[in-house]
């Protein structure tokens, strides 16, 4: 379990600073073509660059806000449960997460290999939109292993409790 989590944290701070290079690109992009269109010179494909870099930010980002709990979730009512029910709350959410975002990683994948067989590029840039979403479903990937680690933890903790 060790070994998982230690690869799992190397991914997810690889695609942490590939989502804040990333973001980076998107702001400077932005930038640039904000002046040159203030001076008729806009950057070719700029709205494609940005959708390409949104995408990768997403994917880049889920495993890490995961990792560090950066989710926005209502636990009003969940923090009037004892903690041996909060666990199990957590565990159900978690799988249902785990769930749905396993079944969009697989059809992500099916996506990407589709799109590659028929040759799809972008509108203007003419740049092969399966690359973006292969990148999009490894990130899902990522993401859901991620879920599936926290729902072993969250396991492990309700032994411990048991055990007490």
């Amino acid at each position: 379990m060790k070994m998982i989590s230690l690869v799992l944290d190397k991914f997810s701070d690889f695609l942490k600073i590939i989502g804040a290079i990333a973001l980076t690109s998107m702001m400077l992009l932005t930038v640039v073509d904000v002046i040159g269109r203030f001076f008729k010179h806009p950057i070719f494909g700029s709205v494609e660059l940005v959708g390409f870099l949104a995408t990768i930010i997403v994917a880049a980002a889920l495993p890490y806000t995961h990792k560090v709990d950066g989710h926005v979730g209502v636990e009003i009512l969940v923090r009037l449960l004892s903690k041996k029910a909060q666990i199990c709350f957590d565990i159900f959410t978690r799988s249902l997460s785990l769930v749905l975002f396993s079944i969009i990683t697989w059809q992500m994948f099916l996506y990407a290999k589709d799109i590659r067989e028929t040759g799809e590029v972008s509108m203007n840039l003419e740049f092969p939109i399966y690359y973006i979403v292969y990148l999009l479903a490894f990130g899902l990937l990522i993401f859901s292993v991620t879920i599936l680690e926290t729902i072993l933890g969250n396991i492990k903790q309700l032994r411990e409790l048991k055990t007490k």
